[in-house]
């Protein structure tokens, strides 16, 4: 039988700002977008569990987030402590803590910056997959000073749900055999893919639990939901069939975008905007195991919300973030003058990313490049 954890980084991103900032400490944290005394753009990224106590989470508008905030303030409780996110921070731990991982789990695969498939099959039985998955937390609690959770299962689908019942710093373990009864009482939502609009239209039907779900036939579900009725069948009751995949499908772009605050036409804003990004994307493209890349594109959106993409190729592939910064800046100029913003509007918008990306450094003529 197959024995699959779910390894999933508790708050990640703001566990890592609290403990870098020990001042911090116990105090609600949102990272993400820059409320801006409630007028800012942008969603939240991560909140801890302290800033979840006031409804402030992943994806929620940073407008809500601030009025959450202010009203805890008016509550006489702590006022959110909101960060602007440090991808290349992030993706450096990110990597320390998956090698922790890996001297543990050989068949490990890794589907975001902070969470992870891991093979316990090699395990004898549930209680040898709990002592591991103890080791592991208890590793990266030694080294790292962060705290994850995992969930324990036969399958993907049950494994991540599991991961998320005793968070956080909680492992949870769900034997073959007690697969439907830990799924039935659960919550719609708990599902994987089912989101706000989804759990709308299952409630219609009457379905507010997984267990509801067990209640129809496949082809009644089919009639009512198409294609994605027959999914929900089979999640109901755990059925997953798909292994630990560890050689990921390559990447075909890196990239990353920021919203401003304010639309702007400033040389400084636009000029601290586009370093920050390049950093952000040459973080991210060298987490990711990328040595060079050859095309660089860059995306501007205007106050009137029109965009434009504008790229470069090169036959040489490039490898430094000095390059990557010198590209981004020759593609960004002609949007501020005539050239390319004839009318001097402001800018909303900024996208940059890299594509033709390799993983293997390349010999040309017997010269390392």
């Amino acid at each position: 039988m197959p024995i699959i954890a779910h390894l999933d980084m508790d708050a990640f991103f703001a566990s890592i700002e609290e403990r870098d900032k020990p001042y911090l400490k116990g105090l609600p944290i949102s990272v993400g977008s820059d409320p801006d005394g409630g007028k800012g753009r942008g969603v939240v990224a991560t909140a801890n569990y302290a800033a979840r106590k006031y409804g402030i989470g992943s994806a929620l508008p940073i407008t809500r987030a601030w009025k959450f905030s202010e009203d805890a303030k008016r509550r006489g409780e702590p006022e959110c402590i909101f960060i602007t996110p440090h991808h290349g921070k992030y993706g450096k731990v990110s990597s320390k803590i998956f090698a922790i991982v890996r001297k543990h789990v050989k068949s490990v695969e890794q589907v975001s910056v902070d969470e992870a498939y891991l093979d316990f099959s090699h395990c004898r039985n549930m209680r040898d997959a709990e002592r591991l998955a103890k080791k592991i937390q208890s590793e990266i609690k030694k080294q790292e000073n962060l705290t994850c959770s995992l969930g324990i299962a036969p399958s993907k689908l049950v494994a991540k749900i599991a991961s998320d019942i005793k968070k956080p710093y909680g492992i949870t373990s769900v034997n073959k055999e007690d697969v439907e009864s830990f799924l039935e009482p659960l919550p719609i939502r708990a599902i994987p893919g089912i989101g706000p609009k989804t759990a709308q239209s299952l409630m219609r039907l009457s379905i507010r639990k997984v267990g509801d779900i067990r209640k129809f036939s496949r082809e009644s579900l089919i009639k009512r939901l198409g294609k994605w009725g027959s999914d929900l069948y089979d999640r109901a009751r755990g059925i997953d069939s798909r292994t630990i995949q560890t050689k990921k499908d390559v990447a075909k772009s890196v990239g990353v975008h920021d919203t401003f605050m304010e639309d702007t036409l400033a040389l400084r804003t636009l000029m601290k905007s586009i370093k920050d990004i390049v950093d952000e994307v040459y973080s991210r493209f060298k987490a990711d195991g990328f040595v060079s890349f050859r095309t660089v594109v860059i995306t501007v959106r205007f106050s009137d919300f029109e965009t434009f993409t504008r790229s470069l190729t090169v036959k040489v592939e490039m490898e430094t973030e000095r390059e990557l910064e010198r590209q981004a800046i020759k593609l960004l100029l002609p949007f501020m003058d005539r050239q390319e913003n004839p009318h001097k509007k402001n800018i909303r918008m900024l996208g940059l990313r890299v594509e033709k990306l390799s993983q293997q450094i390349k010999y040309h003529q017997g010269v390392l490049l």
